[in-house]
């Protein structure tokens, strides 16, 4: 849904599936290597290659044509990756996504500390990985991408621990909101740690939680919000419900061939959030994820809406059912930005207060001890007009009995 006035949907009532999809595997697990010397490949069938076989401090390290020299024997040992007698360092030991690699004096810095997980080679100082740009290597934000993918030598060893991913620092409650009277009030009373609002700013609606911008469509990626969304955070939401008429309503590759364009903000980026079959083979952000690991693309966590027309005790299974099945078959985090019970073909539209403040309770607690879950948001803060049957605050300081049951957990 979108900002301000919140448009009505015309999907049928989701069904959801709790069937776990075997991992796409975009995060990996640690792996132990031994101190194998000879290749590492990357997915092109090159061969990671010290330049003109240059043993000199600060050369560059590139992705070659595969010839058997020593510019191309590397020993992986699980902590240093070594070729020439020297290490494979970040330049400046820097921490930023584009950073230069390059073959250095071996000191024993986390510059030069290096662990292979899941076929990526991670910068353990930095927390980046290995990453082909073109033809020369940098370190980047790990996405699983085919472009930091590695086969290293004596081939991969057996999986041994999960990598858990990283959570943001600020509370997983938050909310939804468009702008009403007394939002900044009602945004700290309901004890939300983050909020946003489907668009690039919150210059009009400012509160005492960390705000997160979203690129809401094709439309919207313009040089001016970009510049704009850097000033506002460190996270950015992809586009709006891409797969549902009246929202987005972009095609995969249009998503595919703007995506850079988010990228280059050099933010934390959420995916697209897709209305529904979030889990499903072949679907919206199934074809999405594909394209962005085929293009070398960075997609941090999956954001995911969900809403569900039965109204019973069984509608908390549903949805956490549905969530985990998303995050089982693309081991990333998952921000779940809009949820909530609507029937939005049938009656009644809305469940009652009973049925609804037991969902926010139980649903709350199973988001809060998910793991792989980082952030939450009900639909929606405003309790006014038309969206008081489902909204938590009709003001600064009056909860609605939903409000009450969503304010009391995290």
């Amino acid at each position: 849904m979108s900002a301000s006035q919140p448009r009505r949907r015309r999907s049928l009532a989701i069904v959801v599936s709790s069937v776990v999809v075997a991992g796409l595997g975009v995060l990996g697990v640690t792996q132990a290597m031994a101190a194998t010397a000879g290749p590492i490949t990357g997915s092109t069938g090159t061969c990671v290659d010290v330049a003109g076989a240059n043993p000199a401090n600060g050369t560059a390290v590139q992705l070659w044509d595969c010839n058997g020299t020593a510019a191309q024997r590397w020993t992986v040992d699980g902590e240093a990756v070594q070729a020439l007698g020297k290490c494979l360092d970040v330049a400046a030991a820097s921490h930023a996504d584009g950073a230069r690699v390059q073959l250095y004096d071996c000191n024993g810095t986390g510059a030069q500390k290096w662990s292979a997980r899941s076929g990526q080679l991670v910068n353990t100082g930095s927390g980046k990985c290995l990453d082909a740009a073109g033809t020369r290597l940098q370190i980047w934000s790990c996405t699983g991408a085919a472009n930091q993918k590695w086969t290293l030598p004596g081939g991969t060893a057996t999986p041994t621990a999960t990598v858990p991913a990283p959570a943001p620092a600020a509370g997983k409650k938050g909310v939804s909101t468009w702008q009403f009277d007394g939002l900044s009030g009602a945004v700290k009373d309901v004890g939300a740690k983050w909020y946003y609002n489907w668009g690039t700013n919150n210059d009009a609606m400012p509160a005492d939680a960390e705000f997160v911008p979203m690129i809401w469509d094709e439309n919207v990626v313009t040089a001016a919000n970009l510049a704009k969304v850097r000033t506002e955070g460190s996270t950015l939401l992809g586009f709006n419900e891409p797969d549902l008429a009246g929202q987005a309503e972009m095609t995969v590759e249009q998503a595919l061939d703007l995506w850079p364009q988010l990228q280059s903000t050099g933010m934390r980026l959420g995916s697209p959030a897709v209305a529904y079959g979030g889990d499903t083979p072949g679907g919206w952000l199934d074809r999405f994820l594909t394209g962005a690991r085929q293009r070398g693309l960075k997609v941090d966590f999956i954001t995911l809406h969900w809403y569900g027309s039965d109204f019973s005790d069984a509608a908390v299974g549903q949805f956490m059912g549905y969530v985990q099945a998303v995050h089982n078959r693309y081991n990333l985090p998952i921000w779940v930005t809009e949820y909530g019970l609507m029937n939005f073909t049938g009656t009644p539209k809305f469940p009652n207060t009973q049925q609804i403040t037991a969902f926010i309770t139980n649903s709350t607690k199973q988001l809060n001890a998910a793991s792989y879950v980082e952030r939450y948001a009900w639909f929606s803060l405003p309790a006014v007009g038309d969206s008081l049957p489902y909204g938590l605050y009709r003001n600064a300081t009056s909860p609605t009995e939903t409000g009450k049951a969503y304010r009391a957990a995290g």
